[in-house]
């Protein structure tokens, strides 16, 4: 089954290429026949969500969930684009019919069930704690303490909730807090288990180490998409294939070396990834707050 990769940016809800060849399909009408009797499906996911979802030293989209994306439409005779998206654009671009499904390491919360539906859970999601190798801090003694997370995620959630004398930095991107957090900028990160585990074993985090246990929140991802969206059954359908099959299985021994449906791996299992760029000689951008915001990763 064909699958097209394209990198975008949204600003206003209109797409634009961004380092990509080919503009990316911007009309609203998506989740239609296309050539040969295949259902059209237009799938945004965000591209710094290593091993998720990241780009290539080419610019190609790959990762986890990418090739999980392909699997799907395969079962599906579907004929996919995949196309990248700023993470806050990711739900208001689904409602305004821009992209069909959003596969983007996004959990399933009851705030986003109200705008919005999930496929059944494809991964379980526990958050872990960073920081400098030599202290023996834990998720509880984060009070003065400057911890930064993704924006609209549901580490921000879980700071705000549960620490509320941390002062948490939020970032556009999880590479902008893996940024600061290795210039010193901030104390800690918070974040899921497998992107922060991933980026331990680059150059980046060789100094940096997990704090404490991983916190589970029972945090399932899901496909969002629309409400009463037929594609919410065809994605169930395919994915209880995929995972009948052991194509899911094998999906998952490659990007994180264990097997089982949706599980988080032990941090020893997580892969080894590509190089990280350094530091950036300034502060990324980001937002400083006693809290953070109430929607999640």
């Amino acid at each position: 089954m064909k699958i097209k990769y394209l990198a975008i940016a949204l600003t206003a809800l209109a797409l634009t290429a961004c380092g990509g060849d080919k503009p990316a399909n911007t009309t609203a009408d998506t989740a239609t026949t296309g050539t040969n009797d295949s259902k059209k499906v237009l799938i945004a996911t965000e591209s710094s969500f290593k091993p998720f979802s990241y780009l290539d030293n080419t610019g190609n989209l790959v990762g986890f969930e990418i090739d999980l994306a392909n699997a799907l439409c395969t079962e599906m005779k579907a004929d996919c684009d995949i196309v990248a998206q700023d993470w806050d654009s990711l739900i208001p671009s689904l409602q305004a019919n821009k992209s069909d499904a959003i596969m983007a390491g996004m959990s399933i919360t009851p705030e986003r069930l109200e705008v919005v539906d999930f496929s059944d859970a494809y991964f379980d999601n526990t958050l872990i704690l960073v920081g400098k190798k030599g202290d023996n801090i834990t998720i509880n003694d984060l009070a003065g303490k400057t911890v930064g997370v993704q924006q609209a995620t549901v580490s921000g959630e879980y700071l705000a909730k549960h620490q509320p004398n941390a002062t948490v930095k939020a970032y556009d991107k999880q590479d902008n807090v893996h940024l600061d957090l290795s210039a010193g900028r901030i104390d800690y990160m918070l974040a899921d288990f497998v992107p922060a585990s991933d980026w331990l074993k680059t150059e980046a985090g060789a100094n940096f180490e997990i704090k404490g246990e991983p916190i589970d929140i029972n945090d399932k991802v899901g496909i969002a998409v629309r409400k009463d969206d037929a594609l919410k059954g065809e994605f169930n359908t395919a994915l209880a294939s995929l995972k009948a099959s052991g194509k899911y299985d094998e999906l998952v021994a490659k990007y994180f070396a264990t097997t089982g449906s949706a599980n988080t791996p032990a941090p020893a299992d997580t892969p080894t990834p590509a190089d990280t760029p350094a530091p950036a000689s300034e502060p990324a951008d980001a937002n400083t707050s006693k809290t953070a915001e109430p929607t999640k990763k």
